[in-house]
């Protein structure tokens, strides 16, 4: 790879920003697809957007000869809202998966190292520290406290970005609630639909690993574009 194409490749990851690289196998010639190049309505362009999609290399049949597409998209981050006990199992089953974790949770006796141990701990202000956090395509927000003054503001937020997925957990009656809150903010029902509450797939968990293991399975599909 040449130091021209090394530099793009980590500038693009220091802005978070998703690109492929093709591979011309029968040359050698490599190329950057980024932007408007991903947007183009042509068969490399598709085939590097599906290799973003599927996070997986592309082999593309062509009259140059084959092209190898090879995804570089942004890593995946979770923002959990609550430092209560099923963030802990949440937070180490999304580390283990790929997620860069963050514990937002203004509460400091809760939201310790010593509970959440190699995540990062925000104390901020749920809708402060959500902005700070800038969620984008690749982010997972997942609402805990079942507390509106915490859970709300940082919603707020997530509602307004490009997060792939949006959950908070609560009751149908309280998530209810919660719609009505958060339409009196100015989202109206096509935004609100986003938010997945109860949070996680309804496989009758109970504990909070169990929880976890639900939120993280329909973190999953939706990221793979397979919602239950």
């Amino acid at each position: 790879m040449s130091p021209e194409l090394l530099d793009a490749l980590i500038a693009a990851r220091a802005a978070r920003r998703p690109i492929v690289l093709a591979t011309w196998l029968a040359s050698g010639r490599s190329k950057i697809l980024q932007g408007s190049d991903l947007q183009a309505s042509m068969p490399v362009a598709d085939a590097a957007r599906m290799a973003l999609a599927e996070d997986r290399p592309q082999l593309l049949p062509s009259d140059a000869g084959e092209i190898f597409l090879n995804p570089f998209n942004p890593p995946l981050r979770m923002a959990i809202l609550g430092a209560v006990h099923i963030a802990q199992p949440l937070a180490a089953m999304a580390s283990l998966t790929g997620y860069a974790v963050t514990i937002i949770d203004p509460r400091t006796a809760f939201a310790t190292e010593a509970r959440f141990p190699d995540v990062t701990l925000d104390h901020g202000w749920p809708d402060e520290a959500m902005t700070h956090f800038a969620p984008d395509k690749r982010s997972a927000i997942v609402a805990l406290t079942h507390d509106p003054k915490l859970d709300d503001p940082a919603l707020d937020v997530a509602l307004k970005s490009e997060s792939f997925y949006i959950a908070a957990l609560g009751s149908k009656k309280t998530h209810a609630a919660r719609l009505e809150r958060l339409a009196a903010h100015g989202h109206g029902a096509e935004t609100l639909a986003r938010i997945r509450g109860p949070a996680g797939l309804a496989i009758g968990a109970k504990s909070p690993a169990e929880i976890a293991i639900s939120i993280l399975a329909e973190a999953t599909a939706t990221l793979r574009g397979k919602p239950a």
